[in-house]
């Protein structure tokens, strides 16, 4: 039976749009939970620590801070990297999606 009202050409058109997965934007995510989890875990194990034996030097306090954002940082730096060569190794990556946006 046909479905009165919805092209057919267009159908595809519009299941293939809403599949489609935006990889960056998932990869942000999550790399956004890794990073508030590795942030947390640590957070916790440091009060923890600092509850039960305090802080023994300054030198302590100063590997915190590089300890909690170097290791996030490092892996936002290492996923940008490995995407760009990713799009340097897809060479009509661009050119795909710009005729497929404007078809003429």
């Amino acid at each position: 039976m046909p479905h009165f009202g919805v092209p057919n050409q267009g159908r595809r058109q519009r299941i293939r749009d809403i599949a489609q997965v935006n990889w960056r934007r998932g990869l942000f995510r999550v790399w956004l939970l890794l990073s508030a989890a590795w942030t947390m875990g640590w957070v916790v194990y440091l009060i923890i620590h600092g509850i039960k034996d305090g802080p023994q030097s300054s030198g302590e306090l100063l590997a915190i801070p590089v300890l909690l954002v170097g290791p996030p940082i490092a892996l936002l730096l290492f996923g940008i990297v490995a995407g760009g060569q990713f799009a340097a190794s897809c060479p009509n990556n661009g050119v795909e999606r710009y005729a497929a946006r404007n078809p003429h």
